[in-house]
């Protein structure tokens, strides 16, 4: 019986050890981290074009000219043409409700999304000022981005590499051991692109005399990464 009761113990042991990844000898485990910042140099930006009128045809014949009129202007701006998508049409009917809680047709509802890469960041207010001038409903949505996100990625899994292994060493060094061989290694890169609050026009909109040009705060493209790592120990 106490040979069976060793038997399965030593089993459990080595079940555990190989659930959790962990080598049976000495080991250290260590977690490398690392931070890259840049600034961004291309933006993708977010319109939604909408409009509300009598008819269907009349909603979409709205929705299509002002869009056609956007992508027409966007040959002045750095923005290449398989840089640009723009979803298909979607067309409603609008309803509301009468004092006597009754659902009366108000009219029909068409409305278009765009998608715009903007390789030269320079140009941004400029290209929001256009869309909003050609009477672009909503700028949803601007993502900063960086054109060298891979050599960035890169970049900043080596250097939390390197700080894993730093780490491992002085652990090593601190309880008179010395470093091993690696068994496990671990790796999440992270890239945080940096953006603009939502931009909403309702109403009328303003005339490009009526108002100063828009000023952003410089912003940042974060790139992170950690590493989990386990090394074999060696002690005399």
């Amino acid at each position: 019986m106490k040979t069976l009761i060793s038997i399965l113990l030593c089993v459990s042991a080595f079940t555990a050890l190989a659930s959790n990844g962990l080598p049976a000898n000495r080991h250290v485990t260590v977690q490398g981290s690392a931070e890259l910042t840049t600034r961004p140099d291309k933006a993708l930006i977010s319109f939604d074009v909408s409009s509300m009128q009598a008819t269907a045809l009349e909603a979409k014949a709205d929705v299509d000219s002002r869009v056609n009129l956007f992508l027409e202007g966007l040959k002045d701006y750095a923005v290449k043409t398989e840089g640009v998508t723009a979803s298909n049409l979607l067309t409603e009917p609008h309803y509301i409700y009468t004092d006597g809680n009754e659902q009366q047709l108000a009219g029909y509802r068409a409305e278009r999304s765009i998608k715009v890469e903007l390789t030269n960041i320079d140009q941004l207010n400029e290209l929001i000022n256009f869309g909003l001038k050609v009477q672009i409903n909503q700028v949803t949505n601007i993502q900063l981005q960086a054109s060298d996100s891979d050599e960035m990625q890169t970049k900043v899994t080596a250097m939390a590499v390197a700080n894993a292994k730093a780490k491992a060493q002085a652990l090593a060094s601190a309880f008179d051991a010395r470093l091993g061989r690696i068994y496990s290694i671990n790796s999440n890169t992270h890239r945080q692109q940096g953006g603009y609050e939502r931009i909403e026009v309702t109403g009328s909109r303003l005339g490009a005399a009526d108002v100063a040009p828009g000023r952003y705060l410089q912003a940042t493209v974060k790139f992170t990464s950690t590493v989990d790592a386990v090394f074999d120990l060696t002690v005399e």
